[in-house]
């Protein structure tokens, strides 16, 4: 026998229960925009050249452009389409960029947990490691916001065995880390559920930009594609489109301009869909269809 993880059973998508999003829409659409800070000279961090001897400063300052220039760009789209985010943050954030914070606040967008920063990986910590780094995390993002963050995205998707009962004991209630499925699942814990909600792995600037070096077109272009497919699918069964963005990559000018393109594409048919964010698919889901999710 394989190892398994135990935490989900194999459940193909068209034998699944039917129903539908809010207002009867067939197609939930959410943007989780990454705001991350990362440490000088050390370090985990993507690389827009390979990296030499620290400190890279070259690394670290294309990194640091996405909160000084690009998120502000960015909100300037958003504001300018009337799009939600969900915005998915370190809590180092809320000490080095506390104005990029509140402007995001005062939109009423959601905030989900993502680590302290992304220089570091939770996986790697040990048990005890792993929930303070939770707890520091959260309380950050608590005191900042007023509220509890109901969501987590773990930083670099590093996840431990003990992961998933971690974040339900410190009173999270959806995980964006696992991209199994285009539709939310529940996942199992030794302290109950956890809804696991899709977050893409490949409508991801990351993968698509630093990884596979596709164009600020190309990246657009698979928004659109990804979208008018899903639209069409989401005949047949309710879905949830994802669209990850960091923006050091995608606030860029030229980058910007494709992106702006893609957004305008999936906002001119807000009326076919529900343009929302993944903290409201969480409370539906719990609270209106909790035996209907596979």
């Amino acid at each position: 026998m394989l190892k398994d993880h135990g935490r989900y059973s194999y459940s193909p998508i068209p034998k699944r229960a039917d129903y539908s999003w809010r207002d009867g829409k067939r197609l939930a659409v959410y943007i989780g925009l990454n705001l991350e800070h990362f440490a000088f000279g050390e370090g985990l961090g993507a690389e827009l050249a390979p990296g030499g001897p620290q400190p890279a400063v070259l690394n670290y300052a294309w990194r640091d452009y996405g909160n000084r220039v690009g998120a502000w760009r960015i909100l300037d789209m958003f504001n300018a389409l009337d799009l939600p985010a969900t915005v998915i943050a370190n809590s180092a954030m809320y000490g080095y960029a506390p104005d990029l914070m509140t402007a995001f606040r005062e939109r009423g967008d959601e905030v989900v947990g993502h680590g302290r920063t992304n220089s570091e990986r939770q996986n790697t910590l040990g048990h005890k490691g792993e929930a303070a780094l939770i707890s520091e995390a959260t309380a950050i993002l608590k005191k900042g916001e007023g509220t509890c963050p109901k969501g987590w995205l773990s930083p670099w998707i590093s996840e431990s065995h003990d992961t998933p009962e971690l974040l339900v004991e410190a009173g999270y209630r959806y995980t964006l880390n696992w991209s199994m499925d285009d539709q939310p699942v529940w996942m199992q814990t030794s302290n109950g559920r956890l809804l696991s909600i899709p977050y893409p792995q490949e409508i991801n600037d990351i993968p698509s930009i630093v990884a596979r070096k596709d164009s600020a077109s190309d990246f657009a272009d698979m928004i659109i594609d990804n979208f008018d497919e899903m639209l069409e699918q989401s005949t047949h069964q309710p879905l949830v489109m994802g669209i990850a963005l960091h923006p050091y990559l995608v606030g860029q000018p030229f980058r910007l301009r494709h992106l702006r393109r893609a957004l305008l594409h999936v906002a001119s048919q807000r009326d076919q869909i529900w343009l929302t964010k993944s903290g409201e698919i969480h409370d539906y889901c719990r609270q209106q269809i909790p035996t209907l999710i596979a």
